[in-house]
Protein backbone atom coordinates (compact mmCIF):
# COMPACT_ATOMS: atom_id res chain seq x y z
CA UNK A 1 0.00 0.00 0.00
CA UNK A 2 1.47 3.53 -0.81
CA UNK A 3 0.80 6.42 0.31
CA UNK A 4 -0.34 9.61 -1.31
CA UNK A 5 1.68 12.74 -0.30
CA UNK A 6 -0.46 15.07 1.48
CA UNK A 7 -1.98 18.06 -0.68
CA UNK A 8 -0.51 21.23 -0.46
CA UNK A 9 -2.39 24.32 -0.96
CA UNK A 10 -1.87 28.12 -1.93
CA UNK A 11 -2.17 31.29 0.23
CA UNK A 12 -4.94 31.90 -2.68
CA UNK A 13 -6.93 29.20 -2.87
CA UNK A 14 -6.84 28.61 1.41
CA UNK A 15 -8.45 32.52 1.75
CA UNK A 16 -11.26 31.90 -1.14
CA UNK A 17 -11.98 28.72 0.53
CA UNK A 18 -12.49 30.18 3.93
CA UNK A 19 -14.64 32.77 1.65
CA UNK A 20 -16.35 30.24 0.14
CA UNK A 21 -16.91 28.36 3.39
CA UNK A 22 -18.14 31.73 5.04
CA UNK A 23 -20.92 31.86 2.45
CA UNK A 24 -22.20 28.25 2.19
CA UNK A 25 -21.37 26.27 4.76
CA UNK A 26 -17.98 24.41 5.57
CA UNK A 27 -19.18 21.04 5.26
CA UNK A 28 -20.64 22.01 1.98
CA UNK A 29 -17.52 23.93 0.75
CA UNK A 30 -15.44 21.08 1.75
CA UNK A 31 -17.83 18.66 -0.59
CA UNK A 32 -17.80 21.22 -3.31
CA UNK A 33 -14.00 21.47 -3.03
CA UNK A 34 -12.93 17.74 -2.29
CA UNK A 35 -11.19 18.36 0.69
CA UNK A 36 -11.32 17.32 4.18
CA UNK A 37 -14.27 19.53 6.16
CA UNK A 38 -11.81 19.47 8.92
CA UNK A 39 -9.22 20.64 7.17
CA UNK A 40 -11.17 23.90 5.84
CA UNK A 41 -12.84 23.82 9.53
CA UNK A 42 -8.93 25.02 10.76
CA UNK A 43 -8.79 27.31 8.15
CA UNK A 44 -11.74 29.05 9.15
CA UNK A 45 -10.45 29.42 13.03
CA UNK A 46 -7.34 30.83 12.09
CA UNK A 47 -9.19 33.43 9.53
CA UNK A 48 -11.46 34.03 12.61
CA UNK A 49 -8.65 34.26 15.38
CA UNK A 50 -6.51 36.73 12.86
CA UNK A 51 -3.64 34.01 12.19
CA UNK A 52 -2.21 34.09 9.12
CA UNK A 53 -3.35 31.58 6.52
CA UNK A 54 -0.18 31.30 4.63
CA UNK A 55 2.27 27.84 5.34
CA UNK A 56 4.89 28.56 7.13
CA UNK A 57 8.37 28.36 5.08
CA UNK A 58 10.14 25.54 4.89
CA UNK A 59 13.92 25.41 4.10
CA UNK A 60 14.29 23.38 0.82
CA UNK A 61 15.52 19.73 1.14
CA UNK A 62 19.42 19.32 -0.11
CA UNK A 63 19.50 16.31 -2.73
CA UNK A 64 21.43 14.55 -0.03
CA UNK A 65 18.61 14.18 2.15
CA UNK A 66 16.30 13.62 -0.17
CA UNK A 67 18.46 9.96 -1.20
CA UNK A 68 18.79 9.59 2.67
CA UNK A 69 14.90 9.99 3.14
CA UNK A 70 14.59 7.70 -0.05
CA UNK A 71 16.94 5.01 1.25
CA UNK A 72 15.53 4.60 4.95
CA UNK A 73 12.21 3.73 3.63
CA UNK A 74 13.61 1.58 1.04
CA UNK A 75 15.35 -0.34 4.29
CA UNK A 76 11.95 -0.16 6.19
CA UNK A 77 10.30 -1.90 3.19
CA UNK A 78 12.92 -4.55 2.66
CA UNK A 79 12.89 -5.12 6.23
CA UNK A 80 9.27 -5.86 6.55
CA UNK A 81 9.49 -7.93 3.39
CA UNK A 82 12.11 -10.03 4.98
CA UNK A 83 10.57 -10.24 8.05
CA UNK A 84 7.43 -11.71 6.28
CA UNK A 85 9.97 -14.33 4.05
CA UNK A 86 11.11 -15.95 7.33
CA UNK A 87 7.65 -15.85 8.78
CA UNK A 88 6.42 -18.08 5.69
CA UNK A 89 9.63 -19.81 5.39
CA UNK A 90 8.91 -21.35 9.25
CA UNK A 91 5.20 -21.84 8.43
CA UNK A 92 5.78 -23.95 5.51
CA UNK A 93 8.89 -25.82 7.24
CA UNK A 94 6.53 -26.83 10.09
CA UNK A 95 3.84 -27.70 7.08
CA UNK A 96 5.96 -30.62 5.36
CA UNK A 97 6.93 -32.07 8.38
Amino acid sequence: MQRTPPRRFTDEFKSQAVTLAESIGPAKAARQLDMSVKTLANWLTASRSGKPLSSPSRAPVSELESELARLRAENATLKMEREILKKATAFFAKESK
